[in-house]
């Protein structure tokens, strides 16, 4: 009654038959009890499915012969071939408790124990194909697809666990189309328009076997080409679809596919169906008349007549290819699956002498107790596959990888290039076997289905405002952050001592700066520091030569030695802020440059102290008070003493140290000398500024005092130089960054030191060398 026969569908029946009759020759499975049974045609239809329901539950038209007991001898259910109507089957068996085994319904809901519970399938649930599937796609790096499904329970449910289990690894649907072999042409029209308008390159076709051939002659009308197919167990073995007229569509197309199997004896028995088997099965007629191409009816224009005697052999269609026997081992496996449950539900349990014997055959078979006896079978088949059920009534999802290549004739053959075994730990369940892979449109190269192009490292992901998470732009890691990997979710934060590198894809270790011999600016203050300390050392050569002279004499010989040679001790001491700072050049970069001025405007004060003394006092000269030279090395000691003890009480309780500042620059350690004690540094500094401020005021009263040579009017030039130059220092000190401010404090110890050893000495030189007509005792005290 249905619209035509399918031949593969017809080799699962008659694979049934095949199971039952090497059961009913066994003597170790059911001996003495014969199996029989009974075959009805769903047409894949809601309403014949029904049909033959109830046809199975009232048992008595449809038989031929007289049952062995009342009631109906229906005890379990193999089928059907799909979800929708094997729901249909267990709606009306369900109510009388019957066992349905299922050797092709894989739709998820089926596993539902609430709603089915006497329903078993020897095929896996799309629970995991689904999932085996989006791993699969998840595992090529594709991450943008297209998806289509049949509009039934076994596309719908299978499409929606694709679709969540998906989203899980990050892939999204551009489209879900459903269709269904009994919808209008022009919705798979407008289905296959949607597949071509699309930019996935990757389509997850969910359809059960008929859907996908309706989808193919569209495709195949509309030139649907240089699309990647991902296909479920329901067509990726078919071998009707692996012919010339779709292969160049489907060509490299990858799927899942229940294990191949090898049943022996199996094809002998198929090539020997024959119409002769039953004359009056029209059934056995159709199928010859479909796979001769002929009619037992004569007459018939444009159709040879059939004989009967054509040999099968010599046909190559779905029921006669036996290489791919896949879901046809399911069936074997379920046949068996029943016969091992009424083997131990009928087992003696009186006596153990008659334990491996079976009782007399009950009037009042239970098909409740078949379902018990079922939910505990294990066994192995003769191809060395273990048949059990889960709690669900499931089999243990274990699916081969297959895909589409090409042999050297030019045909499709199935290749197995992977495995999915869902009882292993999350990350091996899917692996590889190594074998190359067919692509799509022979292409040696495996396509590429995103969205948007990947995210290099150094980049992150931005999601685009309306559209979906797999479509995004790359935003380049800010500064410090780093992105290692591609198409990385967001970027890392470097660690503190670390900085990303230019291209954002690592982190490196941060520059460390400060100021160095090598640098420009180090190298040419270190040349000004060694200049002075040179001409320092010049004028004190200079000053020694002429130590007898009036000048020098009245320059006070030993002030000027000791001034000239703390000058020498401040130009050094610039040296020491040059360089990486330590431990100890941290400590001894401040209090050797606080040490060497307090001792250097120490000697300033004596000398200007004894100018004032001697200009200012009355005649006679022999009752003027004269500085004696102990006063002088006393002031200069103690003076010098403060600030030292000022630098043992910073160095003892809160000394300087290295210290690296990250946070002014975040892009580089600033190595610098950490004051410790900020009170002491500005303590130091303002002892000097305190003794420089006494020596100038000193200097302004004797400025205008009477003598062709008045050397406190040098010495209140030279300390209004060094007060200009340390009260500008201390802003720029302030404000300066990084090994700026050590440059600022060297600039401010060199230009200090200069303006004293070139107002103080360079009148002094200019005359002992340039002039020396002027170095008299007469020209000293301007007498004529």
């Amino acid at each position: 009654m249905c619209s035509r026969i399918n031949l593969r569908e017809f080799r699962f029946a008659q694979t049934m038959i095949f199971a039952i009759e090497e059961i009913n020759n066994r003597s170790s499975l059911l001996p003495n009890v014969s199996v029989g049974y009974k075959i009805f045609d769903s047409c894949a239809s809601t309403l014949p499915t029904t049909r033959a329901g109830m046809g199975l539950m009232n048992g008595e038209e449809r038989t031929f012969g007289k049952n062995c007991s009342g009631q109906s001898s229906i005890h379990a259910i193999i089928g059907t071939s799909e979800s929708s109507t094997t729901i249909v089957m267990l709606q009306i068996s369900g109510i009388f408790q019957i066992p349905v085994i299922s050797h092709f319904a894989t739709c998820a809901c089926l596993s539902n124990r609430k709603e089915y519970p006497s329903f078993f399938r020897t095929i896996p649930s799309d629970y995991y194909q689904s999932r085996a599937l989006a791993k699969l796609v998840k595992h090529f790096g594709w991450t943008w697809v297209g998806a289509v499904r049949s509009d039934n329970d076994y596309g719908n449910n299978g499409m929606a666990t694709f679709i969540e289990a998906a989203s899980q690894e990050g892939i999204c649907v551009e489209y879900s189309e459903a269709i269904s072999r009994t919808g209008s042409r022009e919705h798979v029209e407008k289905v296959v328009r949607m597949i071509r308008r699309g930019t996935a390159s990757v389509l997850v076709a969910f359809l059960a076997y008929d859907e996908m051939d309706v989808l193919l002659e569209e495709a195949l009308y509309q030139n649907l080409t240089e699309l990647q197919w991902v296909g479920s167990e329901s067509w990726i073995t078919s071998a009707h679809l692996s012919k010339k007229r779709y292969s160049g569509i489907l060509s490299g197309s990858l799927g899942f596919a229940i294990r191949k199997a090898r049943i022996t004896g199996l094809q002998d028995f198929l090539l020997q169906v024959n119409p002769s088997q039953d004359p009056q099965s029209n059934l056995l007629r159709e199928f010859w008349e479909t796979t001769f191409e002929c009619s037992f009816q004569p007459n018939i224009p444009g159709t040879k007549l059939c004989s009967g005697s054509e040999r099968l052999q010599d046909a190559d269609n779905a029921f006669t290819d036996v290489s791919e026997l896949r879901i046809s081992n399911n069936v074997y496996k379920a046949v068996y699956a029943v016969a091992h449950a009424l083997h131990s539900m009928m087992k003696c349990k009186q006596s153990s002498e008659n334990l491996n014997h079976l009782c007399n055959l009950k009037d009042q078979l239970e098909p409740r107790q078949v379902v018990k006896y079922l939910q505990d079978i294990n066994f192995t088949v003769h191809s060395g596959e273990r048949v059990y059920f889960d709690r669900n009534g499931d089999p243990a999802a274990i699916y081969e990888l297959v895909n589409w290549q090409r042999n050297t004739s030019g045909d499709i053959v199935f290749t197995t290039v992977g495995m999915y075994d869902a009882s292993q730990p999350n990350g091996k369940q899917l692996t590889m076997n190594g074998i190359n892979i067919t692509w799509t449109a022979e292409s040696m190269e495996r396509p590429v289905s995103v969205c948007s192009e990947n995210c290099l490292p150094g980049f992150r992901k931005a999601v685009i405002k309306g559209k979906p998470i797999c479509c995004f732009s790359c935003v380049p890691c800010a500064a410090g952050e780093i992105s290692n990997t591609s198409n990385s979710a967001e970027c890392s934060q470097c660690p503190p001592e670390y900085w990303s590198n230019v291209d954002h894809s690592k982190c490196v270790p941060k520059v460390i700066e400060f100021l160095s011999y090598g640098e420009t600016m180090g190298a040419l203050l270190t040349a000004f520091s060694l200049c002075g300390t040179s001409l320092t050392l010049a004028v004190l050569c200079v000053f020694f030569k002429f130590r007898h002279t009036p000048l020098v004499k009245a320059s006070n010989f030993e002030l000027s030695f000791l001034l000239l040679f703390s000058l020498t001790l401040c130009f050094l001491c610039s040296l020491t802020f040059i360089g990486q700072p330590t431990e100890w050049s941290c400590m001894l970069r401040h209090t050797a440059f606080g040490i060497a001025f307090a001792l250097c405007i120490s000697c300033i004060l004596a000398k200007t102290i004894t100018v004032v003394m001697a200009f200012k006092a009355k005649r006679p000269v022999n009752t003027v008070p004269q500085c004696s030279a102990s006063l002088q090395r006393t002031s200069v000691l103690g003076c010098t003493l403060i600030q030292v003890l000022i630098c043992v009480i910073w160095l003892a309780f809160d000394p300087p140290f290295p210290h690296k500042n990250m946070v002014y620059a975040r892009e580089k350690i600033i190595l610098e000398c950490y004051l410790g004690s900020p009170i002491a540094f500005w303590v130091v500094l303002g002892y000097i500024g305190l003794l420089a401020l006494l020596c100038f005021g000193l200097a302004f009263l004797a400025r205008r005092l009477p003598d062709n040579f008045n050397e406190a009017k040098f010495i209140t030039f030279s300390m209004l130089i060094f007060s200009a130059v340390w009260l500008t220092f201390i802003p720029a000190y302030v404000s300066s960054p990084g090994k700026f401010t050590v440059a600022v404090e060297i600039f401010a110890i060199l230009a200090s030191s200069f303006g004293l050893l070139i107002c103080i000495f360079a009148p002094k030189c200019y005359i002992l060398l340039l002039k020396p007509e002027r170095n008299t005792k007469r020209h000293m005290i301007g007498k004529k």
